[in-house]
């Protein structure tokens, strides 16, 4: 195996993908992440904060892993945020299932769905149905294929960006970028 595999981004940004700012910002920021996972609640805000800080130069992309060997809800909590995401309301559910970290089951998600005034019957139909299975499935290997270990995994610009000591490693990786280019 490649060695830079693992600290490359795998599958590139696409239009499927769930982004917040500009689509030819200076910057990608990716995490992939986990709804039940402790560390990713903590994350967060500190990425809504890093995503004002470089506001118009930023952009934010989402993708799902899961670790459903030790967080049994979020396998299910991941598939009700692409039902709400069809709904056009995926960034609102993101933000209400880390809000509700320790409320994943499936009679609170259909709660959330309807905090969000979304189309009741559909979600349920198609959290049932299990509609978004394969493409959280399709995050998740992709993950894995750029060597995602734990949650919350983040790349800037495509390459692995280590966080083990704190998320100033997020601004101090973003500020290098932008440095270079001005």
């Amino acid at each position: 195996m490649n060695r830079n595999h693992d600290f490359t981004l795998a599958e590139p940004i696409s239009p499927v993908d769930h982004s917040q700012g500009p689509e030819h910002a200076a910057v990608t920021l990716v995490e992939y992440g986990d709804f039940e996972c402790p560390s990713c609640r903590q994350a967060w805000p500190a990425v809504k904060m890093v995503q004002q800080r470089f506001a118009g130069r930023l952009r934010f992309v989402f993708r799902h892993f899961p670790l459903e060997q030790v967080h049994p809800h979020a396998l299910l909590a991941a598939q009700a945020a692409e039902c709400a995401g069809a709904q056009k309301k995926f960034w609102e559910m993101h933000d209400l299932l880390f809000e509700h970290q320790s409320h994943l089951k499936k009679q609170h998600l259909i709660g959330y769905a309807e905090q969000l005034q979304l189309d009741r019957v559909n979600f349920i139909a198609e959290l049932d149905d299990e509609i978004y299975l394969q493409r959280v499935r399709e995050h998740i290997d992709s993950g894995e294929r750029s060597g995602v270990r734990a949650t919350p995994t983040f790349y800037i610009n495509g390459r692995l960006q280590d966080v083990s000591f704190g998320l100033h490693g997020l601004v101090d990786g973003i500020e290098a970028i932008l440095e270079k280019r001005d």
